[in-house]
């Protein structure tokens, strides 16, 4: 299993709860500070991070994203 965590900034107040609409989003939480929403994602492969962050950037209000992957 493959876990990351993407940053997203949008001005949407409800970025949080469309955050865990998308497939592979584990949790999603409202942040301070730079970035708006934090989504904490797990696939089975790494190429498929890219794919669920497309689909983030895809939402409605996402200006954009930061994604770190998990090193273990």
């Amino acid at each position: 299993m493959v876990r990351a965590i993407v940053l997203v900034k949008s001005p949407k107040k409800l970025i949080a709860a469309r955050l865990r609409k998308v497939n592979s989003v584990y949790d999603s939480f409202p942040t301070s500070g730079q970035f708006d929403a934090v989504a904490i994602i797990e696939v089975e492969s790494l190429g498929k991070i890219k794919e669920i962050t497309n689909q983030i950037q895809k939402i409605n209000g996402v200006e954009r994203t930061e994604t770190m992957i998990e090193v273990q």
